[in-house]
């Protein structure tokens, strides 16, 4: 029921969703008569009605206490309960966050949830969290973001020891404020993490790493700084190309080049960020998603569901974050 482009969108998503997955069933949480206004009747899909919604400006706090009734709180229940296997939304991002964690609880050792996102790089994509659950972190935070983080590759990916970055205004070691310094230490003592140490922003979308640790303050700069770039990229080719006749036919012919590039640097293709370190799958799907974002959030759900995330990501991360006390 939340996000910019309305519930329609999300539908549509749903329903795209179900013809591409044919063994997913869908629980649509919402005004129920709105919903079946906009959806045909479909057997893999269950309405669950809520009295209201929560707003995208509202407090994490207010949307917490006045939780009861609401879309959201509804959504994360279902899979509290075992009702689901994830939940996807396009809603209030702090309000996510504060209910996740009061109804599903974080892993041992896990003092808070980490959003992390895929973000598109040289020769693939790499793992960035957090984008903006916690604005400032604790060296130990970005220490147990940069485990969560491995382990979520390795689960999800055939490295065994994905390599971990640590996002800096240099890579000198007397460079970065005092958390990142003390992070700095607490991950090169773990010998189990492939850790190579401080890279710049530049570096985000050059390959160099494949999970890059920080807070969410410059998490989510970054994440939307790289997503403007990109507009910006796509932007400017189609201006190029509309300057004259003779560069409209270039276009014509270099179209499944330019087709590719723009997928490749499309924001929409990487929507979906989970909230790692919940015990359960929480997918956070952009406000302004439309319905091709808003699939892709649906996509990354299931693909987690496949590879069994919390599970694995629970066993590995007891024993990395226990020995690390030890």
């Amino acid at each position: 029921m939340s996000g910019d482009q309305g519930s329609r969108s999300c539908i549509r998503a749903a329903t795209k969703a179900l013809e591409t997955f044919p063994d997913l069933h869908l629980i649509l949480v919402g005004d129920q008569q709105l919903v079946a206004d906009h959806l045909r009747d479909h057997p893999r899909i269950t309405l669950v009605h809520a009295e209201k919604t929560i707003a995208m400006d509202d407090k994490p706090s207010v949307a917490l206490r006045g939780r009861e009734g609401s879309s959201m709180w509804l959504a994360l229940d279902q899979l509290a309960c075992g009702k689901a296997a994830a939940c996807v939304s396009a809603g209030n991002t702090g309000a996510l966050m504060a209910m996740g964690r009061f109804a599903l609880k974080t892993f041992p050792g896990i003092d808070r949830p980490a959003i992390v996102a895929t973000v598109p790089c040289h020769g693939g994509s790499v793992q960035l969290l957090d984008v903006g659950a916690n604005v400032d972190c604790p060296a130990e935070h970005l220490y147990q973001f940069a485990v969560m983080g491995s382990r979520l590759v390795a689960a999800m990916t055939d490295m065994p020891t994905p390599r971990v970055g640590l996002l800096n205004v240099g890579t000198e070691d007397i460079k970065g404020n005092e958390q990142v310094r003390r992070a700095d230490g607490l991950l090169k003592s773990d010998k189990r993490l492939n850790y190579i140490g401080f890279i710049e922003g530049h570096d985000v979308f050059a390959g160099r790493a494949d999970v890059i640790v920080c807070d969410g303050f410059v998490g989510n700069i970054a994440l939307k700084t790289g997503e403007g770039v990109a507009s910006l990229i796509r932007s400017r080719l189609v201006q190029a190309f509309e300057q004259s006749l003779w560069r409209r036919f270039l276009a014509l012919l270099i179209a499944p080049v330019l087709r590719s590039l723009y997928r490749d640097i499309d924001p929409v293709c990487y929507n979906g960020a989970s909230f790692l370190g919940l015990q359960g799958i929480v997918v956070k799907s952009h406000g302004h998603s439309d319905e091709e974002g808003f699939f892709r959030a649906i996509c990354e759900a299931v693909r987690e569901v496949d590879n069994d995330i919390p599970g694995r990501l629970a066993q590995d991360v007891a024993a990395m974050l226990s020995d690390a006390i030890e």
